[in-house]
């Protein structure tokens, strides 16, 4: 059985990488446009759903795993700033705050009946001193093409206090729950997903050990 990644992302081919996975890389052509009335959870399950059934339509002989990542705020979606002023404003608010990082995952394999999605969700509390370091910080232009943002495995690590729950949530793909995913439709994942946690092999990852 064939693992595709439905995904451009460098950040999720390097984590899924870490799995000691052989997987090809296919990006999936679905825009993602929010939907009036759901929550960022079901709005990050839908987003998932679609760019692994949007691959998996093409290729329908293989098995598909797409992501989404969605920064949670009082219930309300971040998205990617569309420049930097939004990128200023949308820092604006989290700064000093404590928001929610939801990454669904999802796996589609038509020839199998395989069609499963799960969300992981990480407490993110971001420091306070918003002119200096998150100034310096807009100034690297790292923030534009970020969910909320900033980039915790980059610069944007700087910005962030703590948080509680799993680091690679919010870089972009779970790696317990992928684990967890691939297995339970027998698709062996060979590495020592515990190991891998002890190791921290990630750039950032040591520095939120939780």
């Amino acid at each position: 059985m064939q693992l595709v990644l439905a995904s451009s992302s460098p950040r999720r081919q390097e984590l899924l990488a870490l799995l000691g996975l052989s997987f090809a890389v296919c990006p999936s052509e679905f825009h993602e446009h929010p939907t009036v009335g759901l929550s960022p959870i079901e709005q990050v399950r839908r987003f998932a759903c679609e760019k692994a059934t949007s691959v998996a339509r093409a290729r329908p002989q293989v098995l598909v795993l797409g992501s989404d990542t969605v920064i949670d705020l009082d219930g309300q979606l971040l998205g990617k700033p569309v420049d930097l002023a939004d990128a200023r404003a949308m820092l604006t608010r989290l700064a000093g705050r404590s928001h929610q990082v939801h990454t669904a995952v999802a796996l589609c394999d038509p020839a199998r009946q395989i069609e499963s999605v799960e969300v992981a969700t990480t407490e993110v509390r971001m420091k306070v001193d918003f002119q200096q370091v998150y100034e310096r910080y807009l100034a690297s232009e790292e923030s534009l093409d970020k969910a909320g943002a900033y980039a915790i495995q980059g610069l944007g690590g700087d910005l962030v206090e703590r948080i509680t729950g799993d680091y690679t949530t919010v870089v972009g793909l779970p790696l317990k729950l992928v684990a967890q995913l691939l297995q339970s439709v027998g698709y062996p994942v060979l590495v020592d997903v515990e190991d891998l946690y002890r190791h921290k092999p990630y750039a950032n990852w040591n520095r939120f050990a939780t």
